[in-house]
This record gives structure tokens, C-alpha cells and sequence, in this order.
């Protein structure tokens, strides 16, 4: 069965797979090109499945069939996601046959929208906010972006991605971005907790001061400086762009005008309220 690890993308999802990934490791040392939890969809996920997985169509019809290839040997497994939980007519994400529980971390799409911004390499945050406002946005190789994941991964809007997760019919744990920055060894000792009594996935607790401290956003950055990172993406001439960029130096309030401000905020009041953002 598996736990998913989903989000939209920019929004701390990597920071937690590294924490789980240390934390299920023997390693002493953080290893940021290293994980213990992989992506999904990963290609080698549809082998024998489908023979033409980066048609979206194709790609629709065999997530479930991937997934129930994936839990064939009965095993607890985490696995990160930027796909929203879409439905397409008979077909969806995932479902409660192969899913027993969903992390969903969610963060202020005022912020995101500058890690977007220079993940992709847009050239203004008024395409960066068509990119967070679009219903119909998939990245990966189907959608032709210039980063992006091996596969088509569905993510919709960022309204539609929180919306879609709230209805998975099974255990939902929410952490805020923003709580982790505030209090992360409380907000992943909820993970851990969670993940615990879902699961018989066994954690050394001895080691969760440690993983914290190495995850701090300064090491992770440091790593990147040093080693690279294979999930880095690249600007149009092919120079890598830091992955690890701003950190807690992000703060819409010191980035964005005014107006991309209130458009951000109209497009996604009813949500940001729920999660007081606003």
C-alpha cells in the first residue's frame, strides 16, 4: 500500500522526502542525490503495462495498473507526487485499492509562484500566475515544458490541486510549508506519527534531531553548491538553476507588486482564507 507524499510543485515536498529519506537510511551523512522514496510516475513503473506511457491518454488509463504492479509484494511504500488526485471518467490517480494514506503539503501560492518562477524560467510572475491558474496544466513530456518530469503528471491549477486531495476517502494528514519553517521538528514529528500509525514502516527516533538539523535549508543548499542535484532544472541555455534558491528568504511581500498580489489572492480567496492565508 502506499503513502503518498503529495503537493504542488514548489511547495516543500523534496525537504520531506530528503527528512524520510534520511531517516529510513543507515547513512550518516545526508545524501541529497540519494532517496529512498522515489517519484511516481516513474517509466519503469509501466513496464509491461503500456508500450506508449508518454501518451496521455495512455497514461490515464494505466496509472492504477502501475500502482497495483507497484504493491504486488504486499509492502508499505512512500512515494512523492506532484499529480493532483484527477478523475477522468472510469479512471483516476489512485484509489483506495492501492492507497492508505496522503501527506499533502500545501503552501502560499504567494510564494510558490516565485519558486515557479524560477524553477521553470519564466520570464515574468504574470506567466508564472497563468501557470498556477491553469485548470487544464500538465508537466512532463506530454505538455512539452522545458523542465519537467520524465512522465505526464497531471497537476491542474493550484486550487484544484489542494481541492483534489481533501477528497481521497482515506487518511489525510495537511502540513503547511509554513509550519515548517516556523517549528519543523514539531510539524515532522506529525509525519512521522502518521506515518507510524498507518503503517508497520518502522523509523529510528533516535535519529530525527539529526535529520532535522541536516535538513536545514542552508546544508541543503550547500549540498547543491558543492555535489549538484539531479532534480535541478535548467534555463534556456542549459546552465543549471539552483534548486535550493530562497528559502526562507522568500517572502511575496518583498517580491511582488501589488497586482500580481491581488490576483493571487482573487483567484484563490475562498482557499487561502481555509487555510488562513488570508
Amino acid at each position: 500500500m502506499i503513502i503518498w507524499l503529495a503537493s504542488y510543485p514548489k511547495s516543500g515536498n523534496t525537504w520531506v522526502r530528503i527528512f524520510l529519506s534520511y531517516m529510513l537510511s543507515n547513512e550518516k551523512n545526508m545524501d541529497i542525490n540519494r532517496t529512498k522514496i522515489y517519484q511516481f510516475p516513474r517509466r519503469l513503473n509501466f513496464e509491461g503495462i503500456s508500450k506508449n506511457i508518454d501518451d496521455g491518454n495512455e497514461f490515464v488509463k494505466n496509472c492504477i495498473h502501475a500502482q497495483s504492479k507497484i504493491n504486488l509484494d504486499n509492502k508499505y511504500k512512500i512515494f512523492k507526487t506532484h499529480n493532483a488526485f484527477w478523475k477522468n471518467g472510469n479512471y483516476s490517480f489512485t484509489d483506495l485499492e492501492n492507497t492508505i494514506g496522503c501527506i499533502y503539503i500545501v503552501r502560499d501560492p504567494r510564494n510558490i509562484i516565485t519558486s515557479i518562477k524560477n524553477y521553470y524560467d519564466f520570464k515574468s510572475y504574470e506567466e508564472a500566475l497563468k501557470f498556477l491558474r491553469d485548470d487544464k496544466n500538465i508537466i512532463g513530456t506530454l505538455h512539452k515544458v522545458r523542465q519537467g518530469n520524465d512522465l505526464p503528471t497531471i497537476i491542474s491549477s493550484w486550487k484544484n490541486h489542494y481541492n483534489s486531495w481533501k477528497k481521497l476517502k482515506t487518511n489525510y494528514l495537511l502540513i503547511k510549508y509554513e509550519d515548517m519553517l516556523v517549528d519543523p521538528r514539531k510539524e515532522f514529528l506529525k509525519i512521522i506519527n502518521f506515518i507510524k500509525k498507518i503503517s508497520n514502516i518502522v523509523f529510528d527516533d533516535f535519529r530525527i534531531d539529526n535529520a532535522i538539523s541536516l535538513c536545514e535549508f542552508k546544508n541543503l543548499q550547500g549540498i547543491e553548491n558543492k555535489d549538484g542535484f539531479i532534480e535541478a532544472s535548467k534555463d534556456r541555455l542549459g546552465n543549471s538553476i539552483k534548486f535550493f534558491n530562497l528559502g526562507s528568504e522568500n517572502k511575496w511581500q518583498n517580491l511582488l507588486n501589488k497586482q500580481i498580489i491581488e490576483n493571487i489572492e482573487t483567484s484563490f480567496k475562498e482557499e487561502m482564507t481555509e487555510l488562513k492565508y488570508l
